[in-house]
């Protein structure tokens, strides 16, 4: 039923239905944490004589933890309305990428019901597809450019690192949850906060962090703005040194489509609720799972995210760079990936049961050949991504002027191995042949123009030196592993550099 301002008293109604079922569903402790930082909110706000003049967003991705600060907040907002008779007017915007299924999309319409938020003319839900805002709705279908563009910022990451999990699915969507933070707080008259669930060290450690990529990627561009402005505005920089790497200087259009939006309010900082709160999920599991209808997809939760389905691609392409580079089998590989990520959840502090869930999930004699086909239909429902077309990322041949090639060719598509010097010289720009163009192009998922950018980048590992930008961005990051693996059948153990989620 749509509720405006002229319903006060169903209004009233439905906070309260609101503020009963968190009381009775959050534990007492989270509750006192919620008023104590509700009291720290009302102080930090610029209006605070009259709390309906503030706005304050919060970011939401529909995973565990965004889910939980939602509900911490909404508490917030509902105990400062009975104290002082008013409250602050809530934000809420979730990023959207190719990778969040709709099962994501569900758990998020979920708790907006359980928490009365559509209903509620204090809150706003919005849904950021790239650069274009809208009012959240649970049908709106994913946006054909936002998954042409996350296709591409995969492939392209991938064939230059290959298929390795961490850059190839997370270095182009994290910037782009950075420019949808812009995007929604500058979004209307704008917003007052953020809050963030990042202590204080944390957000210094960030803000230096991101200050030393962009002299490294960026070093010429000076940033603009202010406060949380100037940082975003940082960032920016770092977007666009970064896809310039990735797609070449002269993809100009690509390069512009990716920048990090920082024309954001002044006023705008962030509010930390670190220290008044626990995190760890096992703690607030019937919260989550019970009043707020969280679930726990097959593919929406995997290992460490429960908002994102990529991980189970990372799985698969583990798999295949066993199976089709190293020669051994699909499941040597996935075993591989699964121990490095059990690890991931584990130093996460996650739950033991959904650890447990997760080591089942990939266990039993059925396991692999279900997980692998799943993984290939996702592949293809969410990107378009045929297999073929992974088997050629995982093998990355077409980078460091094609260092790869004589071994993915002579391995997957001996007939084109004999055709070796003219695909060298396609992509070295010395001659044109669309026939050759056009099977290239089917193989790999990228146009000519694409592979050829390729082939003028780096390679990681590579004699002519890392992926700068590539590996830049992962430098002190904590989502990878040393790990014991053969680089043949036969082949004496050997360690390896594998990253992921």
């Amino acid at each position: 039923m749509a509720v405006t301002e002229a319903d006060p008293t169903v209004v009233a109604e439905l906070r309260e239905q609101a503020y009963r079922g968190l009381e009775a569903a959050m534990p007492a402790a989270n509750m006192e944490a919620a008023r104590r930082c509700g009291v720290r909110l009302r102080a930090a706000l610029p209006h605070q004589d009259q709390l309906e003049r503030n706005l304050v967003m919060v970011a939401y991705g529909g995973g565990k933890d965004s889910s939980y600060t939602l509900a911490f907040v909404r508490t917030m907002q509902l105990m400062l309305l009975r104290d002082h008779g008013t409250t602050f007017r809530l934000r809420v915007a979730t990023n959207r990428h190719a990778g969040m299924p709709r099962a994501v999309m569900e758990n998020i319409d979920r708790e907006y019901q359980a928490l009365r938020l559509p209903a509620d003319p204090a809150c706003e839900l919005l849904l950021i597809d790239g650069d274009e805002v809208s009012i959240f709705d649970v049908n709106t279908p994913q946006r054909e450019l936002v998954v042409n563009r996350n296709r591409l910022d995969i492939l392209m990451t991938g064939h230059r690192t290959f298929a390795d999990g961490r850059p190839t699915f997370c270095n182009a969507c994290n910037l782009s949850v950075v420019n949808a933070f812009g995007i929604a707080a500058s979004h209307g008259a704008g917003a007052d906060l953020i809050i963030t669930g990042d202590s204080q060290q944390e957000q210094r450690q960030y803000t230096l962090w991101v200050g030393r990529l962009a002299r490294r990627l960026n070093p010429d561009r000076t940033p603009t703005g202010k406060g949380l402005g100037r940082l975003l505005s940082t960032v920016d920089g770092i977007a666009q040194g970064y896809f310039a790497d990735i797609h070449g200087p002269e993809s100009v259009e690509a390069i512009a489509e990716r920048r990090v939006s920082h024309e954001v309010p002044e006023q705008l900082r962030f509010f930390s609720i670190y220290d008044d709160t626990e995190y760890a999920s096992g703690d607030h599991m019937e919260l989550l799972t019970g009043f707020l209808g969280f679930q726990f997809d097959d593919i929406a939760f995997s290992f460490t995210e429960s908002d994102c389905g990529n991980p189970a691609l990372m799985v698969h392409l583990r798999g295949l760079k066993c199976e089709r580079v190293y020669q051994r089998s699909y499941a040597e590989g996935m075993q591989e990936y699964v121990d490095f990520a059990l690890g991931l959840m584990r130093s996460k502090d996650f739950p033991p049961q959904l650890v447990e869930q997760m080591q089942a999930r990939y266990a039993g004699p059925d396991a692999t050949a279900q997980m692998r086909r799943a993984a290939e239909d996702y592949a293809w429902q969410t990107f378009g991504l045929t297999d073929e077309q992974l088997v050629c990322m995982v093998y990355s041949p077409f980078a460091d002027k094609g260092a790869g090639l004589l071994q993915f060719l002579t391995q997957e598509h001996p007939a084109l191995a004999e055709r070796i010097e003219a695909i060298q010289a396609l992509l070295a720009e010395e001659q044109e042949d669309p026939r050759l163009a056009a099977e290239l192009e089917r193989i790999s998922g990228l146009t000519v123009a694409q592979l050829r950018v390729l082939y003028r980048s780096s390679l990681r590992g590579s004699t002519s030196g890392a992926a700068d930008a590539i590996d830049a961005v992962l430098v002190g990051d904590p989502h990878k592993a040393i790990i014991r693996t053969r680089f043949s059948k036969h082949g004496p153990e050997t360690v390896e550099q594998i990253s992921g989620r």
